[in-house]
C-alpha cells in the first residue's frame, strides 16, 4: 500500500491542487494527461514592459496631441483670443471694447464709442503684433474697429435712394 500512496503522491504533485485532493481522497491514480494548463505565449512588442513609449506621458502633452490630431488648434486659439482680450489689449481698453467676430482673418472689435474705436485704430499695429505672437494659430491678419450700433432706417433687402425720412418727428 505504500507503493500506491507513493504513486498517488507523485501523480498529485503534477496535477492541480483540487484534482490532487480529489485523487488523494479517492485513492486513485491520475491519468497520464498533464493537468497543467499551457499558457499562450504571444509576442506583443507594443505591450512588453520596459520598452520605449510605455512610460505614462504628461497630461499637457496628451492634450496637445489630442488637439493636433482632432484639428482643434485653430478654433481653440480663436477662443483663447476672445477669452484673453483683457490681457491682450489691456484692462482699461477691454472695458470699452470686445471682439465680436473673426472671419477670413479679419477680427472685428466693437467699441463703446467712436472715440475708443479711433484710439484703438492708432494701436492697430501693436495689437496685431501681440495677437500674432501669442496666438499664431488664430489666423488674424487684420483688425477692424467699429463704434456702437446706430439706428438704421433701412428695412428689408431693397433700399430706395434718397435722403430718407424727413418730417417724421413732426
Amino acid at each position: 500500500m505504500t507503493d500506491i500512496s507513493a504513486n498517488i503522491a507523485a501523480a498529485a504533485s503534477d496535477a492541480p491542487e483540487t484534482v490532487a485532493t480529489y485523487l488523494r481522497l479517492r485513492g486513485l491514480n491520475p491519468s497520464s494527461k498533464n493537468w497543467k494548463r499551457k499558457r499562450r505565449v504571444a509576442v506583443d512588442d507594443d505591450n512588453a514592459p520596459f520598452t520605449p513609449g510605455r512610460d505614462p506621458g504628461a497630461l499637457g502633452a496628451v492634450l496637445d496631441k489630442l488637439t493636433r490630431d482632432a484639428g482643434w488648434q485653430v478654433p481653440l486659439a480663436r477662443e483663447d483670443l476672445v477669452r484673453q482680450w483683457a490681457d491682450l489689449a489691456g484692462a482699461d481698453t477691454a472695458k470699452h471694447s470686445e471682439p465680436v467676430s473673426l472671419e477670413r482673418g479679419l477680427l472685428t472689435v466693437k467699441c463703446d464709442s467712436t472715440a475708443w474705436a479711433k484710439n484703438l485704430q492708432y494701436m492697430r499695429a501693436t495689437i496685431i503684433t501681440e495677437i500674432g505672437r501669442r496666438y499664431p494659430d488664430a489666423g488674424v491678419e487684420n483688425l477692424r474697429f467699429i463704434g456702437p450700433d446706430v439706428p438704421s432706417w433701412k428695412w428689408g433687402p431693397r433700399v430706395v435712394p434718397g435722403r430718407g425720412p424727413r418730417d417724421t418727428y413732426g
